[in-house]
């Protein structure tokens, strides 16, 4: 598993793999276990960045080399620089790498490792389990370099994705086969959203669940994988992991190896797929260190030139089709809380749903943590959610707007200044912040307040029955913390998060 001790491996996990019977892996397996003829030599190390020199034929882009005293060392071929070199980046740790070593070409990309027996296994980027468990067999070896769906493949109906979050389901519908981003600083919550998600939607999803960590830290993978078996999930799940401790190259493939096995049970077993990225920006930071060490010209801000075209290249393979949906959630770090940073902004043109987490609504213990004027989401029409739930979202927003703009004046001149309409506008959006708070699964044992799931129906009915002012007279802590509206006549609430006024 993903844990402290696995970080001490991570110069090894590219051992040679067994060789498959299957014609898909004729040249995955092959590659390590057979000298190939194209052999060249090692002429430059510059950190991750390795140049060599091949006298018979040049490998081409993309192309998986092999050094080291045990084959250990992968380099994949990124530049021919002229007609004899090769420049590639190294996707394992370079120490002991030197000039004249030789170096094979194995004939092929990258590959990951697809079929029924992935299932449950944790995975590294080259496809070798690091779940201490036995190794795989009955799998095949496909490409991590797969084009996108074509037009005439893609689905063009439209269908909500129910989370269980009141939140979300309620303000920021999510698209089934579509992809969501989770916005946000640095300690906001977008992990522990990102694990509540799947524990809702586990029961609901009857599909497989991919979860694909990139550049994070080692105990996230520990723990995740801990939780997942304890919640029995696990049988459904594959997760692999490229930690942040790993050379860059190895955190940039990590997410098109994830969406290879996605793409294989979409297409090839005919089911739905939920893809849970964390975190895309770690993807487009190790793009970003590989173009420098390769000596491109920066861009804005000090990304890649190519940062829009690499981002798309893994964000178009996330498709619906006729054979099946991959629903992605991603994580996205935004960087100093700007959300003007180019990655930032380019990731937002590929959802269909942005929630963005607020470190103010965190300090004020409205979890989860998800400011709702911010967040959008392209479902939330008339055509999708229906007129009830439309309205009712759009009468939510408005009494919060109000909310932000009377909070100004309340803060210099109090509550009691406020004209009678204006006091009835503030009460009832403090009580949709409480109530739309919510006790996660996740969080139980730090937090020891059981989990709730909620379904749609039984939130939009609270906010409904908060604007007509039904819970007037409630005070704001009965709203607090609790699952469906009627908790909070039992007196269930957890607590105000911020004194009333």
């Amino acid at each position: 598993m993903a844990s402290r001790g696995s970080k001490t491996q991570t110069v090894n996990r590219a051992e040679p793999r067994p060789d498959s019977t299957t014609a898909e892996s004729a040249g995955a397996g092959a590659e390590t276990t057979r000298a190939l003829p194209n052999r060249g030599a090692v002429v430059s190390v510059r950190g991750s960045v390795v140049d060599v020199r091949f006298d018979e034929h040049l490998p081409p882009i993309h192309s998986v080399l092999r050094t080291g005293a045990d084959n250990e060392i992968v380099i994949e071929v990124l530049a021919q620089v002229d007609a004899r070199r090769v420049r590639g980046i190294a996707l394992t740790p370079t120490q002991g790498l030197a000039r004249g070593m030789a170096v094979a070409d194995t004939g092929g990309p990258l590959k990951a490792p697809v079929g029924k027996a992935i299932l449950s296994r944790m995975f590294d980027v080259f496809g070798n389990t690091i779940d201490r468990k036995p190794p795989l067999s009955d799998v095949r070896w496909r490409s991590v370099h797969q084009a996108p769906p074509p037009l005439m493949r893609r689905s063009t109906t439209s269908e909500i994705l129910e989370t269980g979050i009141k939140l979300i389901d309620v303000l920021v519908p999510l698209e089934r086969g579509g992809k969501a981003g989770l916005f946000g600083g640095a300690g906001v919550g977008k992990t522990v959203l990102l694990t509540e998600m799947i524990h809702n939607m586990i029961g609901h999803h009857d599909g497989v669940s991919i979860f694909c960590g990139i550049g994070e830290r080692c105990r996230e993978g520990e723990e995740l994988y801990r939780d997942m078996t304890d919640a029995g999930v696990l049988p459904g799940m594959v997760m692999l992991f490229g930690q942040m401790n790993e050379p860059p190259g190895s955190r940039f493939r990590v997410g098109h190896a994830a969406l290879t096995m996605a793409e294989y049970f979409r297409d090839d077993e005919h089911r739905d797929v939920l893809l849970l990225i964390d975190n895309i920006f770690r993807f487009i930071q190790a793009g970003s260190e590989i173009s420098g060490l390769m000596g491109q010209m920066p861009s804005r801000l000090g990304y890649q030139p190519t940062m829009g075209t690499e981002l798309s290249g893994l964000e178009e393979r996330i498709a619906n089709t006729d054979s099946g949906a991959i629903t992605s959630i991603q994580a996205v770090y935004v960087p100093a809380d700007d959300f003007t940073d180019p990655a930032a902004v380019h990731t937002f043109s590929h959802l269909s749903a942005s929630v963005v987490l607020s470190r103010k609504r965190a300090s004020e213990g409205l979890f989860p943590a998800i400011d709702p004027l911010q967040s959008s989401s392209k479902m939330a029409t008339p055509g999708i959610v229906g007129d009830r739930h439309y309205a009712l979202a759009q009468e939510i927003r408005r009494t919060l707007a109000q909310y932000a703009e009377l909070k100004d004046i309340i803060a210099m001149l109090g509550l009691e200044q406020l004209s009678p309409d204006d006091r009835k506008v503030v009460a009832r959006a403090r009580r949709l912040e409480r109530f739309l708070t919510q006790p996660f699964f996740a969080t139980e044992k730090f937090t020891g307040i059981k989990g709730k799931l909620v379904p749609l129906e039984d939130a939009l009915d609270g906010c409904e029955r908060i604007l007509g002012d039904e819970f007037a007279d409630a005070p704001e802590r009965a709203l607090y913390m609790i699952g469906a509206i009627d908790e909070a006549k039992g007196g269930a609430g957890h607590g105000a998060a911020v004194d009333e006024p």
